[in-house]
């Protein structure tokens, strides 16, 4: 499933709580390091105030970088959320997006955090901006990333 970085892109703007909500990934790449995602301003995407919903902009960087770690390390690695928390910085009008990028240095320290089998828990902060390139959120996200029982050293 995960050989593709625009096969799984296809597929996740399928996926309910994507398409229902606005949220469209609208790039991933082939060796699944660098992501765009977008929210559209729909009825159903805005709050009380018609601005964009806490929880869509939330949502829309849910699943991407465990999502993107997962095509990289491939099979040999647990790779979950464990926790997040957003920042909000003003209020989302219109259109907005997310990038996502996983660097050499990242993957470096998940290989060097995980080769004896250790659990390791990197925090990420993505930002929200607005068509302006404004700031409208931060989402800081911590993940779990460990070798599978079967691959880890001694086992």
């Amino acid at each position: 499933m995960f050989k593709k970085g625009t096969r799984i892109r296809h597929l996740l703007n399928f996926w309910p709580p994507f398409l229902f909500t606005g949220i469209r990934i609208v790039e991933l790449s082939e060796d699944f390091r660098r992501c765009r995602v977008e929210l559209k301003n729909r009825p159903w995407t805005k709050n009380a105030n018609g601005t964009q919903f806490g929880g869509s902009l939330f949502a829309m960087t849910d699943p991407i970088y465990a999502l993107m770690l997962m095509g990289i390390l491939g099979k040999r690695y647990h790779v979950w959320d464990r926790a997040a928390k957003i920042h909000f910085e003003k209020p989302g009008v219109g259109k907005v997006y997310a990038e996502f990028q996983v660097t050499e240095q990242m993957l470096a320290e998940i290989e060097g955090a995980t080769v004896a089998g250790e659990k390791h828990l990197p925090q990420i902060v993505t930002d929200v901006k607005d068509g302006k390139g404004d700031l409208v959120a931060k989402i800081e996200r911590t993940l779990y990333i460990r070798l599978k029982r079967r691959y880890r050293p001694g086992v």
